[in-house]
């Protein structure tokens, strides 16, 4: 991945045409500015997701977007009442992030009634059409997780992974692909999975139990920065084990999101590693694609101009993969960018 596509200040471009294949559709269709676009936010009670809350009207302002939100708070109901809302208000177009994948289908399938396009940020359906997922690869996230965890403890040891959701895609890829990662590279490796459900008390209290039980624990995965940075390193402090790495009682810790916090962190050898989840791009290129959708805009599956990949990942629906890179304190593993690079949209929040 090409580094200097991850600043969050970018120009917007919103003229220019992402994908091999995109085109104008046929009848064209209003411009975006000429109608309103729903933006719901899924929730508001992590870091990671408050700055994605800060972004949006920055790059709807950018693009000259009429901007209706609504916050869903992480619950499938509200979001189905958000999105009746909206849909009073007249827009044109909707971006969603849904947490429960598989519960927003009906609403999914009442917005294709409707000729409302869709899309998708951080999370994909399980089922139902949109005209864009603009996430990350989650797998990625989780395999990355792993080769820092079994390279740093020489593939022997106990990690413990706090999960998120499983209900969420997200959580699933994650989970599975770094089950997977250390079953199949560092067998010497015993997980220890903490569901969470994306709760950072829920991780706290598993994580104290782990702990008790198992007080050779070598390594944490944490799956949502945002959501488990500060109970988890709260729990350590509290048992004595919030060393920085080179001492004994180190326990590796790599995380999800990118946040501020997460980065400070690294600097002060309190965690290791992070994979930046670009909350920047997330609000960008979802914001791009609804107006695409509006105007008439078609994609397909091939590389972008802005260091990215559009893949299918089922028939009918596609997905821009947006590049998520791993951050550590030196940028020396693998190929990491340093927790101090400035192209990381965590050091340029204000």
């Amino acid at each position: 991945m090409k580094r200097g596509m991850l600043a969050a200040g970018a120009v917007f471009a919103a003229a220019a045409c992402l994908a091999a294949g995109c085109k104008s559709g046929s009848g064209g269709g209003g411009s975006a500015g000429g109608g309103a676009v729903g933006v719901d936010y899924p929730r508001s009670d992590t870091d990671f997701w408050n700055s994605y809350i800060k972004y949006v009207p920055q790059f709807g302002k950018q693009d000259g977007l009429d901007l209706k939100t609504t916050n869903s708070e992480n619950d499938i109901a509200k979001l189905t009442a958000n999105v009746q809302s909206l849909m009073g208000q007249g827009v044109k177009g909707m971006v969603l992030a849904p947490q429960d994948t598989a519960a927003v289908a009906p609403t999914l399938n009442q917005l294709k009634q409707k000729k409302i396009p869709v899309v998708t940020v951080d999370t994909r359906p399980d089922k139902g059409d949109v005209y864009m997922v603009v996430r990350a690869d989650n797998r990625a996230y989780g395999e990355k997780a792993c080769k820092f965890l079994g390279d740093t403890l020489k593939g022997k040891g106990k990690v413990a992974m706090l999960e998120g959701d499983l209900a969420s895609i997200n959580g699933r890829d994650r989970t599975e692909a770094f089950n997977q990662c250390m079953s199949q590279n560092y067998p010497g490796v015993k997980v220890i999975g903490l569901p969470t459900e994306w709760k950072g008390d829920v991780g706290a209290n598993k994580l104290q139990t782990t702990l008790a039980a198992n007080p050779d624990l070598n390594g944490i995965y944490m799956q949502a920065g945002g959501a488990f940075l500060a109970p988890t390193l709260n729990v350590l402090k509290q048992k004595g084990l919030l060393v920085p790495p080179g001492d004994p009682k180190h326990i590796a810790i790599i995380s999800n999101d990118g946040i501020p916090e997460e980065l400070k962190a690294i600097e002060a050898g309190q965690i290791d590693a992070t994979v930046s989840q670009p909350a920047d791009l997330y609000a960008k290129y979802a914001l791009y694609y609804v107006k695409a959708a509006i105007d008439g805009k078609k994609f397909a599956p091939g590389k972008t101009d802005h260091d990215s990949t559009i893949v299918a990942p089922r028939p009918g629906l596609l997905e821009d993969q947006l590049p998520a890179p791993l951050v550590t304190k030196d940028g020396t593993y693998a190929g990491s960018l340093k927790a101090t690079d400035p192209q990381l949209w965590g050091n340029q929040v204000k």
